[in-house]
């Protein structure tokens, strides 16, 4: 155990959980003190917090043993993968009684079942390293996001993380078979099948994918595979207008069929905003038109991928589509194209605080909904900068805000997520597409929650989880919080 004397020697709730653990357990799972400010913070550093301790199990039944002691203690317990999440479900709230349940630890890939297209990995595995081992064994694992080098796969189950080959493959829990899952008393739920088609009732796993720690522990999963593609083609082109991106991706589907892997959009100030990040950035093409598709075609075998992506992009130009655009020819090229898209969050994380989105609306919507959620903004906070760019293929939009220089942040952080949502609503869309709800989104998911949906979310809560341990304060706020 990591901790000062001092602490432990004076901190009752500490000694009660070393007692509760057991003192071999405790030694090797606890950390405290200056150690844990790490797991105690959000993922852009905008959130600082704390909790009684960090605990770190190594397999199923430590974590078993970890929620019988804080149940029998009456603390909240946080549950915690890579701390790359945008919604703060994985920052703890209540420093005084909850703790931090990190899954860190429980990294392995237990089993890789070529014939079956399934993998069984633990939920501390980091998404990079899982995608790297399945792909030595000729393996895909399709979820891809800017932090797979850090996010892990407990928090992307938990998050139903979405990332930019949703189009082709599916939410995280279309990517999932099986689950293992450690519920608030310490019993172990094994539901770790690789069957495709399983039709006995109601579907459990599906309880705890997206359900951000609140009902229990994902420990394990069964992942559904693909074969490794072969053969990857980016291409990255300017448009008219966004109007014109709904329209190429129409062709897209069809013309492409499903080979195709990522379609995005971006503004021109998305170079911009990349280089204040990347300054020897270079793509070689105009940066001037209104709007820009990045877009991605991969497949295996027969299949000639490169000139299926030539000949569409041919066509967008004969059509009027495209007024510009570059095919990599490379995988370096095509790494730097997409360096356009990820660098351009490092480039609005420089011009610090700003409002980051995360937003859904039908797909035949998008560019009406762009333009009038971001002529709102504009109205209301003259200065203020939107960054509108997101995943054309499933309807999900990030328009970011930023502030206007001499006034306020936070003030027009607040008015700009009230001018989005109010023009989000009139459009049936979702304050929520991919970065799950946690405490940071809360209040506003509680006020659109209609009487019956609430009801059945707190039942099952309160079935599940009765003594309301796990991560409290998250996505629904109970009166009745366990005893500290």
């Amino acid at each position: 155990m990591t901790t000062s004397a001092q602490k432990m020697d004076h901190d009752p709730t500490l000694i009660e959980l070393c007692a509760a653990l057991g003192p071999e357990m405790a030694q090797d799972l606890l950390l405290t003190g200056p150690e844990i400010d790490a797991y105690c913070r959000d993922w852009h550093g905008d959130v600082q917090t704390g909790a009684i301790a960090v605990l770190r199990p190594r397999d199923r039944e430590q974590v078993a043993a970890c929620l019988r002691a804080a149940a029998s203690l009456g603390l909240g317990v946080v549950p915690q993968g890579g701390r790359t999440g945008l919604a703060l479900g994985a920052v703890p709230d209540a420093p005084a009684r909850q703790l931090v349940l990190s899954l860190e630890r429980m990294n392995r890939i237990r089993r890789i079942d070529a014939d079956d297209f399934t993998a069984e990995v633990e939920a501390g595995a980091v998404l990079q390293s899982i995608k790297d081992q399945l792909a030595d064994a000729g393996l895909f694992f399709p979820l891809a996001l800017g932090a797979q080098g850090s996010c892990q796969l407990g928090g992307n189950l938990s998050t139903n993380a979405g990332g930019v080959n949703v189009l082709r493959y599916g939410m995280t829990r279309d990517l999932v078979l099986g689950l293992e899952v450690v519920l608030p008393d310490g019993q172990i739920l094994d539901l770790l099948s690789r069957l495709r088609k399983d039709n006995r009732g109601i579907d459990l796993k599906q309880l705890f994918i997206g359900a951000e720690g609140t009902l229990g522990v994902i420990t394990a999963a069964t992942l559904k595979l693909s074969p490794l593609p072969e053969q990857n083609v980016t291409a990255l082109v300017a448009l008219d207008r966004l109007e014109d991106a709904i329209t190429l991706f129409r062709h897209a589907r069809r013309q492409c069929c499903d080979l195709l892997s990522a379609f995005e959009f971006m503004p021109p100030l998305a170079f911009t905003l990349a280089r204040e990040a990347m300054p020897d950035l270079a793509t070689a093409m105009d940066e001037t038109a209104p709007a820009y598709v990045l877009m991605e075609l991969s497949g295996s075998g027969l299949v000639d991928v490169a000139t299926l992506m030539e000949r569409f992009i041919e066509l967008a130009f004969v059509e009027g589509l495209v007024r510009d655009g570059v095919v990599a020819q490379s995988q370096a090229q095509a790494k730097t194209l997409w360096s356009v898209r990820e660098g351009m969050n490092d480039g609005q994380a420089k011009r610090g605080r700003h409002l980051r989105t995360d937003l859904s609306v039908p797909l035949s919507a998008m560019a009406d909904f762009v333009a009038e959620a971001e002529a709102a903004v504009t109205a209301a906070l003259p200065g203020a900068v939107c960054v509108s760019y997101g995943h054309v293929g499933d309807g999900n939009v990030h328009l970011n805000v930023l502030p206007a220089v001499g006034r306020d942040a936070e003030e027009q952080i607040g008015q700009a997520k009230k001018v989005i949502h109010d023009v989000l609503y009139r459009f049936g869309g979702s304050i929520s597409a991919e970065h799950g709800i946690g405490r940071l989104k809360r209040e506003d998911f509680e006020k659109e929650l209609s009487q019956p949906k609430r009801a059945i979310l707190e039942n099952i809560k309160r079935a599940i989880d009765p003594g309301l341990v796990m991560n409290p304060n998250c996505q629904i706020s109970f009166t009745d919080q366990p005893a500290s």
